[in-house]
């Protein structure tokens, strides 16, 4: 069963009841995912941009939107309107299906993994997450990358509180870790 059908049949009933709600309406729900990724090394080095681009739309199955800087950094050596990273927002089907392959096949692929930070909430239900490495994602293949680069992968939710976004996000299956 999908995770849009699972969250609609399952999730949203019971988390209904739990949190006390009166209107299906109130049920928190996820509203988009974004996946970001900061290249300081972009500057100087165009092909490490188009490597990401290409990547981030196998990872996504979307293609990723060129961010570029909105001031000059004389330290960094960034002029303004310089490329420095890449994003892609997800909603709807493809964010399910990329929440789904996320949480049941790359998040146990991590090295060490004892379950991903409860503390990372940011006050209003929604959940950011770092990942160190693309490998995780078993759409990536090993030969065809040529360095490691992370990945933040934000999941906003409608949830009005950090209580409530933790509900819906272990409910569709986030391993939190027990701390």
């Amino acid at each position: 069963m999908s995770l849009k059908k699972r969250y609609r049949e399952t999730i949203r009933p019971k988390l209904l009841k739990e949190l006390g709600l009166r209107n299906v309406h109130q049920v928190p729900q996820v509203t988009k995912v974004t996946v970001n990724r900061g290249l300081g090394e972009a500057a100087s080095n165009s092909k490490s941009l188009e490597a990401s681009l290409s990547e981030m739309a196998v990872i996504t199955g979307q293609k990723a939107l060129v961010t570029r800087a909105k001031k000059a950094i004389a330290g960094f050596k960034i002029r303004q309107g310089m490329p420095i990273g890449c994003a892609v927002t997800l909603r709807g089907d493809r964010m399910y299906s990329f929440l789904e392959r996320f949480i049941n096949l790359a998040l146990p692929r991590i090295r060490d993994f004892r379950g991903v930070s409860p503390k990372s909430f940011d006050g209003r239900g929604n959940y950011t997450i770092g990942v160190k490495e693309q490998l995780i994602f078993p759409e990536v293949s090993f030969d065809k990358v040529d360095s490691i680069r992370g990945m933040d992968i934000t999941i906003v939710t409608s949830a009005s509180s950090d209580e409530e976004g933790k509900a819906l996000l272990s409910e569709m299956g986030m391993p939190f870790r027990n701390n």
